[in-house]
């Protein structure tokens, strides 16, 4: 699992460099757990991960670029996506 949570890092961090790398994880944790959650609240059977890692990866390429005006819009995430102590990579 790492493994993939890595490779969904990378590639939002390709896709949005004002992200540092915690921030970019963070945002890969997020959007699989939130997919997770909403496929199974929706009543759908699990079909593992191999389906949550595409879908990830959607929204990464159709939103990765913007992620990080998310939080300035919404601040029940603004804590979360804070990264006004990070590193940048």
């Amino acid at each position: 699992m790492e493994e993939v949570f890595q490779k969904l890092t990378e590639r939002l961090l390709q896709k949005n460099s004002r992200l540092s790398v915690a921030r970019a994880r963070t945002w890969v944790e997020l959007l699989w757990e939130d997919f997770e959650t909403t496929y199974a609240k929706a009543g759908h059977d699990y079909r593992g991960k191999e389906l949550t890692e595409k879908m990830v990866t959607q929204l990464i390429e159709s939103y990765g670029s913007n992620l990080h005006e998310f939080a300035a819009r919404n601040p029940k995430y603004k804590h979360l996506l804070d990264d006004s102590n990070d590193l940048t990579h």
